[in-house]
């Protein structure tokens, strides 16, 4: 048995060490927003943050989470709240949340938590990226592209780029 932080809280955890965390996250600890894409990492739907990077959850083996803090989309709000240095209200959302809610970033919605954890990756290390920027996070940097299939890309830029003036002001 071993222990992983999951949003905040410590988590037991069965698994064998080489399980893949999404499995884990999933299965046995039922965190539904981080999805099976294509289990090779070339997609970004499993994406979670690792001590605040963003990771591949489909090929990263849970051994790999001991002793760090995994975030998911369920862990926004908290993490928001301790960046802000405030305590976590019922209905508080992190600003990445409430900018893909007001830009209605998602359609088919499969991609978009690995989009808005990738997206909070971004805004936490540059507050005000570029047009290039946003778009480099999201297709260069990584082990691969961030793929939606329904093509939402530009309600995505303009999520981040609407992310980023609520972060800055401290809003959310």
């Amino acid at each position: 048995m071993q222990t992983i932080k999951v949003n905040g809280k410590m988590r037991e955890v069965k698994s064998s060490q080489d399980t893949p965390l999404l499995y884990v996250l999933k299965d046995e600890l039922s965190v539904s927003s981080p999805q099976f894409g294509c289990g090779l990492a070339q997609c970004g739907a499993c994406s979670v943050l690792l001590d605040g990077k963003e990771i591949r959850s489909c090929i990263t083996p849970v051994s790999q989470a001991a002793g760090k803090e995994v975030t998911t989309i369920e862990g926004l709000p908290e993490r928001w709240a301790k960046h802000k240095k405030t305590s976590t209200t019922p209905g508080l959302l992190h600003p990445v949340q409430e900018a893909w809610i007001e830009q209605q970033v998602h359609q088919c919605g499969f991609c978009q938590s690995g989009m808005m954890i990738k997206a909070t990756e971004l805004l936490e290390s540059k507050p005000k990226p570029t047009l290039d920027e946003i778009k480099e996070a999201f297709t260069t940097s990584g082990p691969s592209p961030h793929l939606c299939r329904c093509g939402t890309y530009l309600a995505i830029v303009d999520a981040v780029r609407h992310a980023s003036t609520l972060m800055t002001k401290g809003q959310a």
